[in-house]
């Protein structure tokens, strides 16, 4: 997997279909074929960052290699 942020592929798994870029620091989750992303905040809260990428960057393909 790779970052849709900064195109690095240093992501570790969280949770079930959740995962935490530690290049960036973004959290990703994915739910149905799509990629959500969140800046996780000092209080520990999440903001949507969404808004900033276009459908297709958000569009979840599994790697087949």
């Amino acid at each position: 997997m790779e970052c849709p942020n900064c195109s690095r592929k240093d992501i570790g798994k969280i949770g079930v279909n959740q995962y935490y870029c530690w290049n960036c620091f973004i959290e990703l989750s994915i739910e149905k074929g799509r990629l959500s992303l969140h800046q996780v905040e000092e209080d520990g809260s999440l903001t949507s960052l969404d808004d900033l990428f276009e459908d297709h960057d958000l569009t979840y393909r599994e790697s087949t290699s």
